[in-house]
């Protein structure tokens, strides 16, 4: 399963021009059709709590992706913002299938409250997990990942690979290092982690997107600035790792 990690540096409360990014990035990668490509969160407009500016009303950051899946042929697992029903922000992973269809939406469980997320947007309340080529993929957002019991749910759902898009600031990167590298052991799973780079105007971003094996190993890393990671996944190695060492059946806390 080949995968595409695309790191960006993220234009701050404009839309036309991350698309742009993200275009110009895609088309220097060499994409394959069939491919997984996944996103950093809020690849659209940044870390910004400005509903009125950055929601995604008219669904403009849902047809660039719907048309970028397309055009390539690929699963793709995107951003942007949208307003739930209370009138609140959702902080959401649209994922998209190589025809351009809907496949799922998923909604950051876990907003940010250190960081004041939570005086703007509602989490969401289901994980989930969606088809992509003969493997079973859960979605997550940044902040999610400090929060195991999320990725524990999306492995007994049939997970074998995590994908979480973060804008994860340069302070504490050595914690999502460590907690990226933990969710693959303790699930025996893929974990891809992608990360914005740059600055916005709250925080510094150092990229360093990542993906880590079923055993731990880290299998690619970028540095800090703009870039696409590619992978090819060996899903027969990840079963053939859970079947000869089992450690997954034996969760009991669940």
């Amino acid at each position: 399963m080949r995968v595409h990690l695309v790191q960006t540096d993220i234009a701050w409360e404009n839309r036309p021009e991350n698309y742009r990014r993200v275009t110009a990035a895609l088309d220097g990668a060499g994409v394959r059709p069939g491919s997984f490509v996944l996103l950093p969160e809020m690849f659209d407009t940044g870390f910004s709590f400005n509903l009125p500016v950055t929601a995604d009303r008219d669904d403009a950051t849902l047809s660039f992706l719907r048309d970028t899946a397309k055009r390539l042929s690929v699963t793709l697992q995107g951003a942007r913002t949208v307003i739930g029903p209370d009138g609140r922000g959702r902080n959401q992973a649209p994922i998209i299938a190589p025809d351009g269809s809907l496949l799922a939406a998923f909604d950051k469980i876990h907003p940010f409250s250190f960081g004041k997320e939570t005086e703007f947007f509602t989490g969401g309340d289901r994980v989930l997990t969606f088809p992509c080529g003969d493997t079973t993929i859960c979605p997550a957002i940044c902040y999610d990942l400090r929060f195991p019991e999320l990725f524990r749910r999306g492995m007994t759902m049939g997970a074998e690979v995590f994908a979480l898009g973060a804008n994860w600031p340069a302070p504490r990167k050595l914690h999502r290092r460590a907690l990226g590298v933990a969710r693959a052991i303790e699930n025996q799973a893929f974990m891809l982690c992608v990360n914005r780079c740059g600055h916005d105007p709250n925080a510094q971003y150092e990229g360093g997107t990542y993906a880590v094996d079923p055993k731990g190993e880290v299998l690619g890393e970028l540095g800090d600035q703009p870039g696409v990671l590619t992978l090819d996944l060996d899903l027969a190695a990840l079963r053939d790792w859970r079947a000869r060492f089992p450690a997954w059946k034996d969760a009991r806390l669940l």
